[in-house]
């Protein structure tokens, strides 16, 4: 019998295993949280938020993992991916699949451990909050979540569809051919979004409805669509829509209509909460340089300035280092680059 596994089954992990299992399959969700997976194994998984539900689910920790999986759906934060990868291609079966949901672009590092045919890439189209050991609330709308899935070379149909199948046992999964693509237009998202919702300390909807904090996000956006240009990269749509089109601007009669755009284009997404700031919270490092910062750096290699992602990387280090707040004000550090 197949074997699957979630490991860093935290916010969005624990609500995907709660999904497969509440509709009839069968996943270990693993995690480093003892209170979270002691919780989980007590008193299942519960649900809230945007729906509202409690599903016994088998959770272990990573001491506890024995055997071989066929899927591994990765969830943890990407500065331990080396270590995390390598530890993990131990349990991967002959023919097995590492599935990367993290954010940024994280599968050409997996591929150089594990090897491109044991290598796919997900895209997450939803947001969560853990809100308590055993307890996480889904913070998208339940008729807007999708999943966006490519593989790398060597990826068999067989393998592609054993995944896919896992996938849809909670909601509609996309195959993107264009894995590139639809990894740089998440990456938008979240170095926006989840950049600038850091920053102020708030949700994605105090980044889209707010006028201040939208003249700095629609500046991002741009910023970020003109890296992945540069780098070779075709955004692909975000849930049917072609956000270069809707987004990008060179009139200013464009960038304002982009900008008045935004809160109607993220009104099901309003309520999530930046990952970034839910670790900033709980007092762990976040994964700036995987988002903002792969940005910037994408930007010096090909020479293209990116002053707004630059700050929000400088800002969302002093918050980690205990310099500085996050909060609205911090909006104001971005007013002279406008």
């Amino acid at each position: 019998m197949a074997r699957y596994a979630i490991y860093g089954a935290g916010s969005l992990g624990t609500i995907l295993g709660a999904y497969i299992t509440k509709n009839g399959g069968e996943i270990d969700l693993i995690n480093r949280n003892r209170d979270h997976v002691a919780a989980l194994n007590e008193k299942g998984a519960r649900i809230t938020g945007t729906v509202d539900m409690t599903v016994p689910v088998r959770a272990i920790t990573p001491d506890q993992m024995e055997g071989k999986y066929e899927v591994i759906l990765l969830l943890t934060k990407q500065l331990q991916n080396r270590e995390v990868v390598t530890m993990l291609s131990d349990y991967l079966s002959e023919d097995g699949v590492i599935v990367t949901l993290q954010n940024g672009l994280p599968e050409p590092g997996i591929a150089e451990i594990v090897g491109p045919e044991h290598t796919m890439g997900c895209v997450v189209e939803w947001g969560a909050t853990l809100t308590a050991p055993g307890v996480c609330s889904l913070t998208s709308e339940p008729d807007s979540l999708s999943f966006h899935m490519g593989r790398m070379k060597g990826i068999s149909e067989a393998q592609f569809q054993k995944v896919k199948d896992l996938l849809e046992l909670m909601c509609p999964v996309h195959e993107e051919k264009n894995l590139i693509g639809a990894r740089w237009s998440k990456l938008l998202i979240n170095a926006t979004f989840s950049g600038l919702g850091t920053v102020v300390g708030g949700l994605f909807g105090d980044v889209s409805e707010s006028r201040d904090a939208r003249r700095v996000a629609i500046r991002c956006m741009k910023e970020c669509i003109d890296v992945g240009h540069a780098a070779g990269a075709v955004f692909a749509p975000v849930q049917g829509k072609n956000i270069v089109s809707l987004f990008y601007y060179k009139t200013a009669i464009k960038k304002a209509f982009a900008t008045a755009l935004l809160p109607i284009a993220m009104k099901k997404h309003r309520d999530i909460e930046p990952s970034m700031l839910q670790d900033l919270k709980n007092s762990k490092p976040c994964e700036v340089d995987a988002i903002n910062g792969i940005v910037c750096r994408f930007g010096r290699k090909y020479n293209v300035p990116t002053p707004i992602n630059d700050r929000i990387v400088a800002i969302i280090k002093k918050i980690q280092a205990g310099e500085l707040e996050a909060q609205t004000s911090n909006i104001r550090f971005f007013d002279e680059l406008l």
